[in-house]
């Protein structure tokens, strides 16, 4: 999910007589929102009764306002549901989705940080809203970011390019991806993407290429994804975190990621280097 270029954040004060705002309203870490067919959209201005907490803002979306806040009651009228972002894929606009990550991210780092985590005492707002300082030993904490490297190994055989894609412990259904892992301390992202990819799945790369990044909100990752050429190795697969790994001809392909995901952007590209016109680009989604 990516924010949008016309998104600018900001952290004033929110003002809850904005009847014209976006809101970004949390129940138990779900987005709120208002069924429209088979779509949603945000709950509107006729909504602002419900039990609001304390409403922040998230910045500013094509010149609207955008405002969060958790709701204090678990109970919702007729016609709102309470949603996990995940599932709202393809249900609200994405620019909506990439704004409501923001919103999510900053109400867990708020909900996380009421305390100082060195000596205890209640932390106030610092650097206009961004950060929580502790007024007593002056420890100052910001919103944490989890880089992770993300790698899509290719090669060239006799037959055509083929994929290494694998299907994660942790992937939601039975959906086949790019291999991804967590940056540890002292390493780069590069270090990150050999040590990975040679625990996951027993394989040495090589020709990294730098591919993209983007915001995971689940629950504050950072994706960086890079395309790398097959080395060495035979598929090994750590039964811990890879259900299953193999190679995958362009015209094969197992069950992809969303559109709206850098995994997805990584593959379709990836493909399109050698074969832009491919059938499956269509199918799976391009661009």
């Amino acid at each position: 999910m990516q924010l949008p270029i016309d998104f600018q954040p900001g952290w004033a004060p929110a003002d809850i007589e904005d009847a014209s705002a976006h809101r970004f309203l949390f129940l138990q870490g779900a987005l709120v929102v208002l069924r429209d067919g088979d779509g949603a959209r945000l709950p509107d201005a006729a909504y602002r009764d419900l039990p609001i907490g304390v409403l922040h803002s998230v910045g500013v979306l094509d010149g609207r306002a955008c405002h969060m806040a958790e709701l204090s009651d678990a109970e919702l009228p007729e016609g709102l549901e309470a949603v996990p972002l995940r599932q709202l894929f393809n249900r609200l606009p994405e620019a909506l989705l990439a704004v409501a990550g923001r919103a999510q991210q900053l109400l867990d780092f708020a909900r996380s940080h009421r305390f100082c985590g060195a000596c205890g005492h209640a932390n106030e707002l610092f650097d206009e809203g961004r950060a929580r300082r502790c007024p007593a030993c002056g420890q100052v904490a910001y919103p944490r970011l989890a880089p992770a490297m993300m790698a899509l190994i290719k090669r060239d055989g006799p037959n055509g390019r083929e994929l290494l894609l694998a299907h994660g412990a942790r992937f939601p259904g039975v959906i086949y991806s790019a291999l991804a892992g967590f940056v540890e301390p002292s390493e780069s992202v590069e270090d990150c993407l050999h040590r990975e990819v040679f625990e996951e799945v027993g394989l040495r790369v090589k020709n990294l290429r730098y591919f993209g990044s983007q915001c995971w909100p689940f629950p504050h990752s950072l994706m960086i994804a890079f395309v790398a050429d097959w080395a060495s190795g035979e598929i090994v697969a750590d039964p811990a975190e890879i259900l299953d790994a193999a190679w995958f001809h362009i015209d094969a392909l197992p069950p992809l990621p969303h559109q709206i995901t850098i995994a997805r952007r990584l593959i379709n590209a990836t493909i399109a280097e050698v074969a832009p016109d491919h059938p499956a680009l269509s199918v799976y989604g391009a661009g």
